[in-house]
């Protein structure tokens, strides 16, 4: 799988770091919005590297396997395996689906990479803390974002599709200092076809996961 050579790490690492404080390693967002947004980071690592793409098909947006080169790491691997052998699910399930396991298949592969300890319990609390081994570290993907917002500079495709995911999970007002909608807009509408339609299906997807917690 490749990296984007700017940041130096995966699009769900990045947005893990970002979904996660950079201290106490809890979540900042409730774990279903948390799973959906990680679950799309994988699939839009898999798409990044070419593996997948997302179309219309028998009335509805799926996703379809280009290249089934193995990826080298867990969580995408597992996801691309999933979907080869049942291509008839909709997007919108693959999101449910891999969100129910994408934090904790993502903390491991971060934890194997040494990018953050292995997760703390405490009586406090039922979910585990994923505190990150360098502060800077965790903190530098919501910075890269916000820093390239203030001087309106162009994003790399992969940072574009964190800060569409990143909105997609109702997390700007959280996460950003300041929020330009021209900005916003621009830089997803940017993206190809089917990194908008991944933007678009986690938000659909996050949108059904609140409305059903009412």
């Amino acid at each position: 799988m490749s990296k984007d050579h700017l940041s130096g790490f995966r699009l769900a690492d990045d947005l893990f770091f970002v979904l996660h404080n950079d201290r106490t390693g809890r979540m900042r967002l409730n774990q279903r919005v948390t799973g959906l947004g990680l679950a799309g980071a994988v699939l839009g690592e898999l798409m990044l590297a070419g593996r997948i793409t997302a179309g219309m098909a028998v009335g509805e947006v799926r996703l379809a396997v280009v290249d089934m080169t193995p990826t080298g790491d867990n969580p995408t691997q597992e996801a691309l395996n999933h979907i080869i052998a049942e291509p008839s699910h909709s997007f919108r399930t693959w999101l449910q689906f891999l969100g129910q396991t994408a934090q904790a298949n993502v903390a491991a592969r971060m934890i194997e990479s040494g990018h953050i300890h292995r997760p703390r319990r405490s009586w406090l609390s039922k979910t585990p803390a994923y505190i990150p081994v360098d502060t800077n570290t965790a903190v530098w993907p919501t910075g890269r974002l916000n820093l390239a917002m203030q001087r309106r500079n162009a994003l790399t495709e992969q940072d574009a599709v964190l800060l569409g995911l990143l909105m997609a999970c109702g997390g700007e007002r959280a996460f950003l200092w300041e929020r330009d909608p021209e900005y916003l807009a621009q830089t997803t509408a940017s993206l190809p076809a089917h990194l908008r339609e991944l933007i678009a299906q986690t938000e659909a997807a996050v949108g059904d996961a609140v409305i059903s917690r009412r």
